[in-house]
């Protein structure tokens, strides 16, 4: 067991330490369960029933136990129900931005903001390298989809106020916002594209797409290899 210098001077353990962080997490949990359940006038039998109706049981002492702090230990599971129980995602018990200044990420470190620690649990903060460029791929699809969903409702609308515009100024008015339109949607699908043929590259299947747009970001001649990555 190695030992180091904590910060008033004294020497500790590191399994002490990593006890002590494992304890703050949970109690962070807790705590935020608990102010969750008071937030929604709650009783600890209110949040048992919600649990089991959704198929996860996780009876009213054993709350009351974890939010005393006389619980030893706290299962993702019971995180995930806790959390759909309570109406709120699950990384905001462990990571409580707005209720709590600063977290301890792992042991032996310094505590940070809590806002960067969620974003680090999700992967959003950090450079993505080889092993973990699916996470980014999958995003990046994402993000292309929504913005081709936007692209073409205002295409859509444009079109429409062109074709009623009561004037030749708000017709060019109208062409120009469509125009506009439609080249982000064009952007859009390639960059879906894009997305698309590195995720199959990697022998993953690609999101689901509705047909009709499938059919335009799958063209049978795309391939992989002639996509630049840098792009995705």
């Amino acid at each position: 067991m190695t030992q180091h210098r904590s910060d008033h001077g004294t020497e500790t353990d590191d399994e002490d330490d990593v006890l002590e962080w494992a304890d703050q997490v949970m109690a962070t949990v807790a705590g935020e369960v608990r102010r969750r359940r008071k937030e929604l006038r709650w009783s600890a039998q209110d949040l048992a029933d919600k649990c089991e109706e959704i198929g996860h049981p996780i009876p009213r002492n054993v709350i009351a136990n974890m939010e005393s702090g006389r619980r030893s230990n706290l299962p993702l599971v019971d995180v995930m129900v806790l959390a759909q129980a309570l109406n709120t995602p699950p990384i905001c018990l462990i990571y409580p931005v707005g209720y709590i200044d600063d977290v301890q990420r792992l042991p032996l470190q310094h505590p940070t903001a809590t806002l960067d620690a969620l974003s680090w649990f999700t992967g959003e903060n950090i450079t993505l390298g080889a092993d973990n460029d699916m996470l980014r791929y999958f995003r990046a699809h994402q993000a292309a989809e929504e913005r081709l969903k936007t692209a073409r409702k205002e295409e859509e609308y444009a079109r429409y106020h062109a074709e009623t515009a009561p004037n030749a100024d708000r017709k060019a008015e109208a062409l120009r916002t469509q125009a506009r339109a439609a080249e982000a949607a064009e952007d859009a699908m390639n960059r879906l594209r894009r997305a698309r043929a590195f995720i199959r590259k990697d022998g993953v299947t690609p999101p689901f797409l509705w047909p009709d747009i499938a059919a335009e970001v799958d063209p049978p001649e795309l391939s992989p290899n002639a996509i630049e990555e840098n792009n995705v």
